[in-house]
């Protein structure tokens, strides 16, 4: 089940920033029991602070929708790239910028100590410069240290083999996956199912279990490796599982092109650059998903749900916005002869006298105009 929902571009009005606000309905979260999938989500997003995944700025609520404001994707995602831009998939240059950002996503993810576990073209978009980040965390699930998880979650002819056999694991569904995209991206089809062709789900899944997957002409010797290296069956012995992580994705000759220091950074030229006036996207419209959800009633004890996920903004992208958009500098800027602004001057001003506890005192001890209860509490929550 995916919680999808509408999502529409946005402006914040008191920076002008661009975000895509994703308005999840509440009658149809509580139609499917999808709180807890909801609230996972926003979670998720708002832990993991990745030029390589999906932000969450804000999180609120209308009367009708809970609404998420993530970074806007004007590019469209890769699948619309992989089959609906001429020949299905990519030149391998193109293929390896994606998953060596890819892999960094990940690498983020798995460093939160989060598994991904819906990884697949859709969920993969391309913001305006080119540069792609891993979306629709609605799967994802974090990991306690020393331990493992089970569950049959993900996409047919994605989920990995240990996924299919419904046996424990951690990391290792995220790797076979990137394994299976980046088959994608150069052959232009699933490595386990063909496109316009239905196969039966089980027999996706015996293929996923027992097949071997084929290469043609389009598989450099590098990109055949690495791709075999990420679908091997047994997770023990697949790359990216064997203790250290994404690094020894990284380290594959496939990348030697790629300076990872420079892609985290952001300043690694992209192959692609998406065209402004263009939309990525097929005109498709989900009739149920604008549907009037009829026979569910909102009552008092769902409150409590819309409360835990509306909590307003997220603070590193906050304030991230704040600096982008240089409301910062309007903000911090001081006269150039050294004085102080009316509004910042406290000095001469009567003092308040706040209850113990309440605020928290932001000069040094000796700077202290000694009517702050304690330097050392916790500061409030404004």
């Amino acid at each position: 089940m995916e919680m999808a929902g509408e999502v529409c571009a946005c402006q914040v009005r008191a920076t002008g920033k661009m975000y895509a606000c994703k308005k999840l309905e509440k009658k149809r979260i509580k139609k499917r029991k999808g709180e807890s999938m909801a609230l996972n989500e926003k979670q998720i997003l708002e832990r993991v602070n990745s030029r390589f995944v999906v932000s969450l700025a804000y999180a609120y609520e209308t009367k009708d929708a809970l609404c998420l404001v993530l970074t806007l994707m004007n590019g469209g995602d890769l699948k619309f790239h992989i089959y609906h831009m001429g020949d299905a998939g990519f030149e391998e240059g193109r293929a390896i910028f994606y998953a060596a950002e890819i892999c960094c996503g990940l690498e983020h993810l798995h460093q939160e100590r989060i598994v991904y576990r819906d990884l697949k073209p859709e969920n993969i978009l391309l913001d305006d410069d080119g540069h792609i980040r891993i979306s629709d965390l609605g799967l994802a699930v974090h990991i306690p240290e020393d331990q493992t998880i089970k569950g049959r979650v993900g996409t047919v002819g994605y989920m990995a083999p240990e996924v299919v056999r419904n046996e424990r694991y951690t990391f290792s569904p995220d790797w076979w996956a990137l394994g299976c995209l980046l088959y994608e991206m150069i052959a232009g089809q699933s490595p386990f199912q063909q496109r316009k062709r239905k196969i039966k789900r089980e027999e996706v899944e015996r293929l996923v279990k027992e097949g071997q997957e084929e290469y043609s002409a389009k598989f450099s010797p590098d990109a055949q490796s690495l791709c075999k290296m990420l679908l091997l069956k047994d997770p023990k012995e697949r790359l990216g599982c064997q203790g250290r992580g994404a690094q020894e994705v990284k380290e594959h000759p496939l990348f030697k092109q790629i300076n990872f220091k420079r892609l985290e950074a952001g300043i690694l030229e992209p192959p692609f650059k998406p065209d402004p006036q263009a939309i990525y996207c097929k005109d498709v419209l989900d009739i149920e998903q604008f549907s009037t959800v009829k026979g569910i009633d909102l009552e008092q004890t769902d409150n409590d749900f819309y409360h835990k996920c509306a909590t307003g903004n997220i603070c590193i992208p906050w304030q991230n916005e704040i600096v982008e958009t240089d409301c910062f500098w309007d903000l911090s800027a001081l006269p150039t002869d050294g004085s102080v602004p009316p509004d910042l001057d406290w000095r001469g001003l009567p003092s308040p006298q706040p209850k113990k506890g309440l605020l928290q005192c932001f000069f040094s001890r000796q700077d202290c105009c000694g009517n702050c209860s304690d330097i050392e509490e916790e500061p409030t929550r404004l």
